[in-house]
């Protein structure tokens, strides 16, 4: 009986190449796997694709909603890019295609899934720990970590020489992955960190700044417990926010990130990413959180976001430390609830007010009018206070200095500020 192989197929160069591969190599059935989560894809050619290069059947998994509204969500409720710059979206895709991934395999009695991930790259790393989650004793064959084929001209030759036509054109060699959320560049001038990206040939989601609009645009997404629920005063589904946002972003030139990032295999990679929406909705949401959480849960959420982007860029997401750390959020958001206005203009994002039913921003608490909540004769007692530790250590300096002890690093010496008191008289 042959062996029953389930591949997560996008359509492109790498999967189309590891069709044949497999049937050749293992005297296997193939059975092609896509998932769909808001992409820039024919589904209906890549499905034709992938029976023309051998598989015997090609199965499309609409992912859109999901993917939005219990991925994207939970990231936009986190807060935090991975590494600054970077608002993950191949990151929050990937758990969920896997999970697709492993539910076929197991529908279809499969011996094996395979994927298309290099050695080099993250996804190796979120695809099988997705897998894992859910079928853990499934085999996963991953051919760029055995094949003999070293690049993507050698990739090229393979599909010719077997007649299957390429899914590319040879100068097209960016190497490219997008969803709902965003499009990743990588390659080509990008591997030179000296370059200057060649955005001209590169964008599709977004405008330069240099062409965007002179007239800037604004708009005004509303919240619902953390979550955005309306653009512009209109309410729409996740995944027309998302869309709409996409929209509105790329023609004002918003979120073109160039970074150079740390992968998960220890290397450093230079990618540019355009997250138009999620630029503005991260931003929209961070404004909001300002109004509506106190300072020590802020301070606490912005440790938990920097972990929770960590776990999420590794691939962990689902694991026992996420589903905690996601439980934390939530319990964050019951009042970040609210109305963000932004103004847009040539790549930039300007706060333009926030209003919130649950605002902790105290007019008569920040005016300098004294009120009736705050007395300034009560920050003598608290600045005694709060500063004590200060005093007390500073009692010591002057003990230390007048007994010649050694002084440790953190003493304050005389003088240092370079001022000397004029001798008397």
């Amino acid at each position: 009986m042959k062996k029953k192989i389930v591949l997560a197929y996008s359509g492109g160069l790498d999967t189309t190449v590891i069709v044949p591969w497999l049937k050749e190599n293992y005297d296997c059935e193939v059975i092609a796997v896509c998932g769909d989560v808001g992409q820039e894809a024919d589904f209906d050619a890549i499905g034709k694709r992938a029976i023309a290069s051998g598989a015997s059947k090609f199965i499309k998994l609409d992912q859109k909603e999901e993917f939005v509204k219990e991925y994207l969500w939970a990231l936009v409720k986190a807060g935090t890019p991975y590494e600054k710059k970077y608002l993950l979206g191949t990151s929050a895709a990937r758990p969920l295609l896997a999970k697709g991934l492993a539910e076929v395999a197991l529908a279809e009695g499969a011996d094996a899934v395979a994927h298309g991930c290099t050695g080099k790259g993250n996804d190796q790393v979120r695809f099988e720990l997705g897998v894992k989650a859910f079928a853990p004793e499934m085999e996963v064959i991953a051919p760029w970590r055995i094949w003999d084929i070293q690049s993507r001209e050698e990739e090229i030759a393979y599909l010719e020489a077997r007649g299957i036509p390429v899914p590319m054109k040879k100068s097209d060699s960016y190497s490219r992955d997008d969803n709902l959320w965003h499009i990743s560049h990588e390659g080509l001038d990008l591997e030179d960190p000296a370059n200057e990206p060649h955005f001209e040939g590169m964008l599709k989601m977004c405008v330069t700044p240099e062409k965007a609009p002179d007239k800037p645009e604004y708009v005004t997404i509303g919240f619902q417990n953390g979550v955005p629920v309306s653009v512009n005063g209109e309410k729409l589904d996740p995944v027309s926010i998302v869309s709409k946002l996409n929209k509105i972003g790329g023609a004002n030139g918003i979120g073109i990130a160039d970074m150079v990032e740390n992968r998960v295999v220890g290397m450093k990679s230079r990618g540019v990413y355009e997250t138009p929406g999620g630029t503005i909705i991260m931003e929209a949401h961070d404004r909001l959180e300002m109004l509506c959480l106190d300072k020590k849960t802020l301070s606490f959420k912005m440790t938990v976001a920097q972990r929770f982007a960590e776990i999420l860029y590794e691939g962990e997401w689902f694991s026992p430390l996420c589903k905690a750390l996601c439980a934390f959020v939530d319990s964050t958001q019951s009042t970040v609830t609210g109305q963000v206005t932004l103004k847009l203009y040539k790549g930039n994002i300007i706060f333009a007010g926030a209003t919130s039913p649950y605002s902790l921003y105290d007019a008569s608490l920040a005016s300098f009018t004294t009120g009736p909540l705050f007395s300034h004769k009560d920050s003598t007692g608290f600045i005694n206070l709060f500063g004590l530790p200060t005093k007390v250590r500073a009692r010591l300096n002057e003990r230390i200095k007048k007994d010649g002890l050694a002084a440790g690093p953190d003493v304050v010496k005389p003088g240092s500020s370079g001022y000397t008191a004029p001798a008397g008289d």
